[in-house]
């Protein structure tokens, strides 16, 4: 009897098994579903300190590989057999850069940059092109650059800015995460009173990470939310707001508008918030984002860019003509769509997973 009842015992062990795989959340099925790459990576994150630095650069490479594939492996073609760097030379590679995305202006400079080399006969042979590109791309990525300081006296303020569709209340519970993880108090406030589903989708978030959430039921004035968001900010005590804010076309002159109000009423409770106002692009629209940013940047002097869905385009070049045409740093990149995908944009690592 006592072996019977161990080998009934035995299998009701593992329906708790059964029962956990089938709870688990999203992520965690997706992270099982990585493979071994994933796995020998969290491997060497416990054998070695500098083993997260690594796993984030192969994250990176690999999430980069559609713009790796159609950018670098063309220009190896376009050097293959070259003996020496020639005006037609130049004129390909100029095509090229356009074509990934890199922008008219920001091409133009980078092929002067090449050319001042050549004259100077600093630069001859075709196999060094590509080095030379690779440190002209870099020093355009790193120009803007600036640290983000944080205010002496909290709560520091975030006001988060961008179209319909680029992610915005996605990246901003991946702040909020990234915020708490620091021992940081989140509160977000839901100023995107207009879009159906915003402000749920932000309520989700909170409950998801730990942040409080302001919010009003219905189609709100977002002015109104922001005032009452600020104020419960001061009286709680909070370290980090994140405002979410409208999303309809960058073209409406209303929306632009209507966030410059937002802004004041920011201002008029804490007089030298916002602190930061990120704008978040996807990068899969290509040339349309500077347009954007343009737009948004003239409007309310944007001090930041968060650059989402690198990981689906063939085309992130996107990345240093936002740079270089814009003169604003890239503060963020997102790879995919987990908490941890959006990571702080690094012009070292990313130029060198691009090459």
């Amino acid at each position: 009897m006592a072996l019977k009842w161990f080998k009934r015992k035995k299998k009701t062990d593992k329906a708790p098994k059964e029962t956990l795989e089938q709870d688990l959340t999203p992520e965690q099925v997706e992270e099982k579903a990585l493979g071994a790459d994933e796995t020998v990576e969290s491997a060497q994150e416990t054998l070695s300190p500098q083993a997260p630095k690594q796993r984030f650069f192969a994250r990176l490479r690999n999430r980069l590989s559609k713009t790796r594939k159609a950018f670098t492996s063309r220009l190896d073609n376009l050097l293959l057999g070259k003996k020496e760097i020639d005006e037609k030379l130049l004129e390909e590679l100029e095509e090229l850069l356009i074509t990934s995305d890199v922008g008219v202006q920001t091409t133009i400079a980078l092929i002067e940059k090449v050319r001042q080399k050549v004259d100077r006969k600093e630069l001859s042979d075709p196999g060094e092109l590509k080095v030379a590109l690779q440190n002209e791309m870099l020093a355009l990525l790193k120009a803007p650059l600036k640290p983000v300081h944080m205010p002496h006296t909290k709560p520091h303020v975030l006001m988060v800015v961008g179209v319909n569709g680029v992610g915005k209340t996605t990246t901003i519970g991946k702040l909020s995460a990234r915020y708490i993880e620091q021992g940081q108090r989140v509160l977000l406030v839901a100023g995107d009173t207009f879009r159906a589903a915003a402000v749920e989708q932000l309520e989700i978030w909170g409950e998801r990470v730990g942040a409080e959430v302001i919010l009003h039921k219905g189609t709100a004035d977002p002015s109104a939310v922001v005032f009452d968001g600020m104020h419960a900010a001061i009286s709680r005590g909070v370290d980090v707001v994140i405002i979410d804010t409208a999303g309809r076309l960058h073209t409406k002159v209303n929306l632009m508008e209507q966030l410059k109000k937002v802004r004041r009423t920011v201002a008029r409770q804490i007089p030298d918030a916002p602190h930061e106002i990120l704008l978040v692009l996807d990068a899969t629209t290509g040339q349309n984002a500077i347009s954007q940013a343009q737009l948004f940047h003239e409007a309310l002097k944007i001090t930041g860019i968060v650059l989402t869905k690198l990981d689906g385009t063939a085309k992130g070049g996107i990345v240093v003509s936002i740079s270089h045409d814009l003169k604003l740093p890239i503060q963020y990149i997102g790879l995919g769509e987990k908490a941890d995908d959006l990571q702080d944009f690094d012009a070292d690592a990313f130029v060198k997973a691009l090459f």
